[in-house]
C-alpha cells in the first residue's frame, strides 16, 4: 500500500538518532521526508522502524560525525532526496562518556563539519538547529578568544592555543567550551554560508533533561545534579518533549526573523548560578 503519493517533499535531516532529536522530528516531519543519520546501525533500525510504524516517510544512513567526508556524504544524500528545509544536529558526547579530545572532536569539530556541510545544501527558507547545552554558559570564554574562534575554519579549531591548553585539561572543560563554540558556529553560519542560501540556523541549550544517555551523568554525579535541580526555579528536570516544543517554533515560519541566536531552556539553573543561589562543584 502506498501511504503517500506526494513527490519532491521537504527533507528533514537529523544527525544523532537519540530521544531528543527524534522528539523534535516528530513535531515537524509529518508529510515530509526524514533522513536519519547516526553511527549506530542498531539505533537507526530501531528509530526508523518506530517512525515508519507511526506513518512517517524515513530513510537512514550510517554517519560518523567525527569524519568530514562522512558528514558531507550525509548532507549530499539529504539534498538528493529533495529540498532540505530542516537540519537538526544532536550528535555529541557528555563529560562522563568521553575524554576531552573525543568531546572536542565530536561536539565542536564534528558539529562544525555538519554546519559547514549543510550550509552548502540548505534550501531557501530552510532552518537548522544545533542542540548545545546549558554548560555553554558555565565557562566564560574571553571575548578576544571568541573572536579568534569565530574566524578560524573548522579544520583549524584544534590548533588554537586556547583549545589545546584549556579545553583539553578535563572532560568538563572540554564540554563547556565545545558547547559554547556551538553558539559561535551558529552565529558565524547565520552571517555567512547559511545567510548566502537564505537559510536560518540557531541553537538550543537544554538544562537537565532526562534521556537514556543522561543517566550516565546522573549516575556519576547524582549529588551535584540533585543540588542543581533543587536550586532551579522549576525544581524539576526537563523532558525531550519540552525541548521539541521550543525547537519546533525555532524551525517554523513563525521564527523567520530569528537566526544566529541561542535559546536557553534550563528551568532556571543558569539564573541560580549567576545569582549565587547555586555554586558549581
Amino acid at each position: 500500500m502506498v501511504f503517500d503519493r506526494n513527490e519532491q517533499k521537504a527533507v528533514v535531516a537529523l544527525l544523532g538518532a537519540g530521544s531528543m532529536g527524534t522528539a523534535i522530528v516528530r513535531r515537524i516531519a509529518a508529510g515530509k521526508k526524514i533522513l536519519l543519520g547516526d553511527i549506530s546501525e542498531k539505533a537507526l533500525a530501531r528509530v526508523s522502524e518506530d517512525f515508519r510504524h507511526s506513518g512517517y516517510d524515513v530513510e537512514t544512513m550510517v554517519v560518523n560525525a567525527l569524519k568530514k567526508d562522512s558528514v558531507q556524504a550525509f548532507a549530499k544524500k539529504a539534498a538528493e532526496l529533495g529540498p532540505v528545509m530542516y537540519f537538526i544536529d544532536t550528535a555529541g558526547a557528555s563529560p562522563n562518556q568521553a575524554n576531552p579530545e573525543h568531546i572536542i572532536d565530536l561536539d565542536m569539530v564534528g558539529t562544525g563539519y555538519a554546519v559547514d556541510a549543510f550550509g552548502e545544501v540548505m534550501a531557501q527558507g530552510g532552518a537548522g538547529l544545533i542542540i548545545s547545552s546549558q554548560a555553554a554558559y558555565m565557562y566564560p570564554i574571553p571575548n578576544d578568544i571568541e573572536t579568534q574562534l569565530l574566524q578560524i575554519p573548522t579544520e583549524g579549531l584544534k590548533d588554537i592555543a586556547f583549545i589545546k591548553e584549556v579545553a583539553m585539561k578535563n572532560s568538563g572543560l572540554a564540554y563547556m567550551i565545545a558547547k559554547r563554540m556551538n553558539h559561535l558556529q551558529a552565529q558565524r553560519a547565520a552571517a555567512t554560508s547559511w545567510r548566502n542560501r537564505c537559510a536560518r540556523i540557531n541553537t538550543i541549550s537544554p538544562g537537565v533533561i532526562v534521556t537514556p544517555l543522561a543517566y550516565d551523568e546522573f549516575n556519576a554525579h547524582s549529588e551535584g545534579y540533585q543540588r542543581m535541580i533543587d536550586a532551579s526555579a522549576a525544581r524539576r528536570t526537563g523532558t525531550s518533549d519540552e525541548i521539541a516544543e521550543a525547537a519546533a517554533f525555532l524551525l517554523s515560519e513563525h521564527a523567520k526573523f530569528i537566526t544566529g541566536t541561542d535559546l536557553l531552556i534550563d528551568g532556571g539553573v543558569i539564573a541560580a548560578i549567576r545569582t549565587g543561589e547555586y555554586q558549581i562543584g
